[in-house]
């Protein structure tokens, strides 16, 4: 078991199918039970994106409805959802002092960093950040987070 954080860009891979689908889904399997957290902010990000290739031709309407569904209830049953607080937007300003990162990322990042350090005051240990944005990876990786991308698991 393993406690994996995922961002937008790796999540997005379980609803439609791109490099390291089969490696996301895997690590989202019930019987591998691992803890997995993401940003509340992923709801608008991951709903944002399905959309997007919609209207861009990429994914039918059809499809984007199942990839919708099996998000959101994935969303409200299966991940540990960390909402956006006061103290995380202070680490985000930090973050964006740091890293040339769009916002979004930023706030992943630092929703991210804020969960694995509550997460090892409780003695966790074996976080891991997950994403497919390589500069996000840099900043996380700078920010003393192990991390996983899975474009690196065709």
């Amino acid at each position: 078991m393993a406690v994996l954080f995922f961002d937008s860009s790796g999540l997005m891979k379980k609803y439609v199918i791109e490099t390291g689908t089969n490696w996301v889904v895997n690590q989202l399997r019930p019987s591998v039970k691992n803890d997995v957290f993401i940003a509340s902010i992923t709801g608008i990000e991951i709903t944002s994106a399905i959309m997007r290739r919609v209207k861009g031709n990429k994914l039918s309407r059809t499809d984007a409805d199942k990839a919708l569904k099996r998000f959101k209830r994935d969303f409200d049953k299966r991940f540990i959802v960390i909402d956006l607080t006061s103290q995380i937007v202070e680490a985000g300003i930090l973050l964006a002092q740091k890293y040339p990162l769009r916002g979004y990322d930023t706030t992943q990042l630092a929703i991210a960093v804020n969960t694995c350090n509550r997460l090892a005051k409780g003695g966790v240990t074996n976080f891991t950040f997950i994403s497919a944005d390589n500069a996000l990876n840099t900043a996380a990786q700078a920010e003393g987070l192990t991390i996983d991308n899975p474009n690196n698991y065709p």
